[in-house]
């Protein structure tokens, strides 16, 4: 039996790469085989089926069946989701310590005096960039509210309230412990309720679905104490968030001069969450 293509672009999903698709299939098909015979069927070509049936068997997909010629043995399917399942854990796991372990050394010290001496050289158009993918923009805004000292200011959409509360909640929450004004302007539904509820703990949240004069007035900013800020650039609910797109900055001039006051005409036009 030839499997779908469905199927394999399932596979695509949990990272097997054409080659590891192709071989992995036709080894189900046979049970065990040589990598000769697998690369007939395959479209693999045989001197690229050593290598990668090397690396299904490190994943737990394939058995190597020593003698010659080599033989390999399927794994099935259900085991082979299992080992690979543990094995990504195992890899994560080790290298979270490895990451903990070195954020504590002296080389992040000496790395991030490395960065210190280089941002005093930058320009102020230096320290810009796109962000590709909301989980970008995501990790992009954590960071500015993890450095923020005195203000955070939102102007969101209904879906990014939800985001907010989901990705940023405890973030934002430390923010607004020591002392960080927090501020939320969104276009709220009763899909985002809840987390508006949630969110206004910690910041002071206004509705502007409902106000004539910002009804166009739909996107996502994210300003930093008025000298760093996060723009999006694509509508969230026709992008497809690997999709989405959004424009940073940390510089003064934009942030204080054009972004701000526009929050400030939104706020004041919003209306308290009750």
């Amino acid at each position: 039996m030839v499997a779908s293509s469905k199927a394999l672009d399932a596979l695509k999903t949990i990272g097997l790469n054409k080659y590891e698709r192709n071989l992995w299939v036709a080894l189900l098909s046979r049970g065990a085989s040589t990598a000769g015979e697998l690369s007939d069927i395959s479209n693999v070509p045989r001197s690229r089926c050593y290598d990668v049936l090397e690396s299904l068997a490190e994943r737990g997909f394939v058995i190597i069946q020593p003698g010659k010629p080599i033989k390999y043995v399927a794994v099935k399917p259900v085991e082979a989701m299992d080992r690979l399942k543990k094995k990504i854990n195992e890899e994560a796991t080790d290298m979270n310590s490895r990451i903990d372990r070195l954020s504590k050394s002296d080389t992040i010290r000496e790395l991030e005096k490395v960065h210190k001496e280089s941002i005093k050289t930058l320009r102020p158009e230096d320290m810009t960039g796109a962000l590709k993918g909301r989980y970008a923009m995501h990790q992009q805004i954590e960071s500015m509210f993890k450095k923020a000292k005195k203000s955070v200011k939102i102007m969101t959409t209904d879906t990014g309230l939800k985001e907010l509360e989901e990705n940023h909640l405890n973030v934002l929450k430390k923010a607004a412990a020591s002392g960080v004004k927090i501020q939320i302007a969104a276009h709220m539904s009763k899909d985002s309720s809840e987390s508006a509820k949630s969110l206004s703990k910690v910041a002071q949240v206004k509705d502007i679905a409902d106000v004539e004069v910002l009804e166009k007035a739909q996107g996502r900013l994210f300003i930093v104490d008025g000298n760093e800020f996060v723009l999006g650039l694509t509508d969230d609910l026709k992008t497809h968030p690997t999709q989405d797109v959004a424009f940073w900055t940390q510089g003064s001039h934009a942030a204080e001069n054009m972004f701000e006051p526009f929050f400030e005409i939104v706020w004041k036009n919003g209306k308290a969450l009750k």
